[in-house]
């Protein structure tokens, strides 16, 4: 599972750690992370992440 980096605000979603304040476990894949769900920094859309690596 790679990594997802905002290019908004540089923040990385990690799939090992997910965004338990957000109700997104850890073990999700990005491609499993609800699409209404927004970067929990800036509040970007899932649209605004690129993969890493």
């Amino acid at each position: 599972m790679k990594k997802h980096v905002c290019i908004v605000c540089g923040y990385v979603y990690d799939p090992a750690v997910g965004d338990p304040d957000n109700s997104v476990a850890a073990g999700t894949d990005f491609s499993q992370v609800p699409h209404d769900w927004t970067c929990p920094v800036c509040g970007a859309g899932k649209d605004q992440f690129d993969a890493q690596g």
